[in-house]
């Protein structure tokens, strides 16, 4: 992984500023002190984002943030260098988890497993459950409950150790989530390891959370929504917003950004219509047990759709060879860097 600047990765939100994208351009910000100021004195111009776009932006790069950082903690635990194929440093993939990695709403399968732990009562997880049916069958989100289910959540982690939260998704991940995960879609993010590409998870689930399941996987971390701790305890309130639609858009862009790569050798996979503002980023937008507003996308845009919900193969649409010509010349791509390294030494 190429090296980042400690500006880039671990520096401070105040001493750092931003872009804040817009319908009509971007509007400089800087993150930390008065923050709620510029939001208001952005927000107001006519030609500026709206509040929603500005909390996306801010979800966004709170996301990359703590993905970087996790995924450096992670490779700090390791004492001797980890056997590598050589890597492809500008492309990567990205995966929605929600019906796309997890068969199901991961956060319900949360749920399911704090509900026998006792730490709420069966008729939360009822509901929970019902209004991710409801998000399902609809394909729209009820601002109502959109809000309901985060000042619930966020009630939960409220004076609560960021530790507690990691531990309880390692214990529920080995229960529950880890027989649930698709094959097919495993399948394509080794195909993506295998080429030497990073491998991010992009999810609404917490990033402590979706940090769990990228570990599990053996991928290379993960871009969730955060929640804003202090000394290692959750405050009860989100940086910016939950990571969703635009918010997973800008994380992606701000990764790429840290990283170095170019999104146009990325490629970018989810079953919602939702993750459009994400699949429209990368060179490669495939959709994986699509719902019915993103299959039609797919196909106007003729981007690949794998279905991997019944016994039939799998739908292509478009180039059927895309994801095996972008593994392939990603390999190719690392074969010949190093080559190149060696005669140069």
């Amino acid at each position: 992984m190429p090296e980042r600047s400690k500006e880039a990765g671990t520096g401070s939100k105040d001493s750092r500023s931003g872009l804040i994208a817009g319908r009509f351009g971007e509007f400089p910000a800087r993150w930390g002190q008065g923050l709620q100021d510029q939001f208001t004195r952005i927000t107001r111009s006519p030609f500026g984002p709206s509040e929603e776009e500005v909390r996306a932006n801010l979800a966004g790069e709170a996301s990359a943030d703590a993905a970087l950082a996790l995924h450096d903690a992670e490779l700090a635990l390791y004492d001797e260098p980890r056997p590598s194929i050589p890597r492809d440093l500008t492309a990567a993939a990205f995966f929605d988890v929600d019906n796309t990695m997890v068969q199901g709403a991961s956060i319900v399968h949360f749920a399911r497993g704090l509900a026998a732990r006792k730490y709420f009562k069966t008729s939360d997880l009822v509901d929970i459950a019902w209004k991710q049916v409801k998000f399902r069958v609809t394909g729209k989100e009820n601002s109502a409950d959109m809000s309901s289910g985060k000042e619930r959540a966020l009630e939960f982690i409220a004076g609560r150790p960021t530790a507690e939260l990691a531990a309880l998704g390692e214990e529920i991940y080995d229960e529950i989530i880890a027989d649930k995960i698709w094959p097919g879609t495993r399948a394509l993010a080794q195909m993506h390891l295998d080429a030497g590409q990073q491998v991010w998870l992009v999810t609404a689930t917490p990033v402590e959370l979706a940090q769990v399941i990228a570990k599990r996987l053996g991928l290379t971390g993960a871009l969730g929504t955060v929640a804003e701790s202090h000394d290692g305890v959750f405050t009860g309130r989100l940086v910016g917003d939950i990571l969703h639609g635009l918010g997973k858009a800008h994380a992606v862009r701000t990764l790429a950004i840290r990283e170095g790569l170019n999104l146009k050798r990325c490629t970018a996979y989810s079953d919602s219509h939702n993750d459009v503002p994400m699949l429209s980023l990368v060179g490669t937008a495939v959709a994986i047990n699509p719902d019915a507003d993103l299959r039609e996308v797919a196909k106007n845009r003729g981007w690949e759709i794998r279905d991997f919900r019944t016994g039939r193969k799998a739908a292509k649409v478009g180039v059927p060879t895309a994801l095996a010509l972008g593994a392939a010349g990603g390999a190719a791509a690392a074969v010949i860097s190093r080559k190149r390294e060696a005669r140069a030494s």
